[in-house]
């Protein structure tokens, strides 16, 4: 393990080594899981400036179901060796990829997020939902 001053880029880089050894990988390492990681926390930050009325619903909504993508995804990879129940949490990861997609749309109707901003983060949740897809298709490659 290479040792580096950022705790993060530390942890990063012992995951690394983890996987180059073929030992078997954490749900931190798959990519479904980084990439609906970023935006969840991108919502975090720009929900941040939503009007204070919304604090209990469409911020309240929306940060929890981005959030959850990642938890569900987290459950999911701790239950692949049963795959009917792995299949089912990644079911619910993409019930909750959909429903941030909702608030997101919502949010841009609503001019609290940009155009480009909507674009970026509708994006990313397509491709999250496209991988959490391949996973329930193969869930015999997550063993």
């Amino acid at each position: 393990m290479q040792v580096t001053k950022n705790k993060n880029q530390s942890t990063v880089k012992s995951r690394q080594s983890v996987v180059q050894n073929n030992i078997k990988m954490g749900f931190r390492d798959l990519i479904v899981y980084q990439k609906a990681f970023k935006p969840a926390m991108d919502i975090f930050e720009l929900t941040k400036s939503f009007p204070q009325e919304e604090k209990y619903s469409l911020t309240d909504q929306i940060r929890r179901s981005s959030r959850s993508v990642c938890a569900n995804i987290g459950e999911a990879y701790r239950k692949r060796i049963y795959p009917k129940h792995f299949v089912s949490k990644l079911s619910d990861c993409d019930s909750e990829n959909t429903e941030t997609q909702v608030w997101l749309d919502f949010s841009l109707f609503n001019k609290y997020i940009t155009k480009d901003k909507y674009n970026e983060l509708i994006t990313n949740s397509e491709e999250v939902g496209k991988l959490l897809n391949y996973m329930m298709n193969n869930p015999e490659k997550f063993r």
